[in-house]
């Protein structure tokens, strides 16, 4: 890829990711799903990994998606439009155990259908933390992303926390590990909600998935 279209792929991400960006639905339940509409870019990671933190920095707003200390608070998919060109899903965090096991599963049996039954979801971007790296649970989703033939891409959040030296070996460690998965993106994007850090990088990424833009 070119400088030149470095330069262009981040404009259109930046464009895209600053026009309207409203909720549209949150959905605890399989026929709550809003109508399929464009493209769909889920976000999955463990509990308190920085998911909704990471929805707001890309949009440059603060209370898009709700920012809670305690683990767990996503209790649905919610659905958030760009300008009808993408669509952004906050998905419920996993491997939080304080979470009751009736709820845990309701969760479970909602995301295991979304996976499959979606056709517009484009991809799904499984946040990581910068300072743990792939845990099991993540590797256990990562195999439900395969088995659900579903694009994935790792995002590692959090590297505002961790030395230059520490993120690059933690890159290492997972480009080793996702080279195995099928279904993986190769490429991996460092970012931190804290600094902005790498969120035009995941915003230009995300925006080559978008509708293109209609000039009227």
């Amino acid at each position: 890829m070119t400088d030149a279209a470095d330069v262009a792929d981040l404009e259109a991400g930046r464009r895209l990711f600053a026009g309207e960006c409203r909720f549209v639905a949150g959905a605890d339940r399989i026929e709550s799903l809003p109508p399929s509409g464009p493209p769909e870019i889920a976000f999955a990671g463990r509990s308190n990994v920085g998911k909704s933190s990471l929805v707001n920095a890309l949009t440059g707003r603060t209370t898009l998606a709700r920012i809670s200390r305690t683990p767990g608070r996503t209790q649905q998919l919610n659905f958030f439009d760009l300008g009808g060109r993408l669509a952004l899903v906050d998905m419920p965090g996993f491997g939080y155990a304080n979470v009751a096991k009736t709820k845990i599963k309701q969760w479970s049996g909602l995301i295991e259908q979304y996976l499959r039954g979606r056709q517009t979801l484009r991809r799904v971007c499984l946040l990581v933390d910068s300072r743990h790296g792939l845990k099991p649970v993540d590797r256990a989703f990562m195999e439900r992303l395969d088995a659900a033939a579903v694009s994935y891409q790792v995002v590692l959040t959090k590297i505002d926390k961790v030395t230059a030296d520490e993120l690059r070996q933690r890159i290492d460690e997972v480009a080793g590990e996702l080279a195995r998965h099928p279904a993986a993106h190769p490429a991996i994007v460092a970012t931190s909600a804290e600094d902005g850090r790498g969120t035009a990088d995941l915003r230009a990424a995300l925006a080559m998935l978008a509708e293109p833009a209609r000039f009227d």
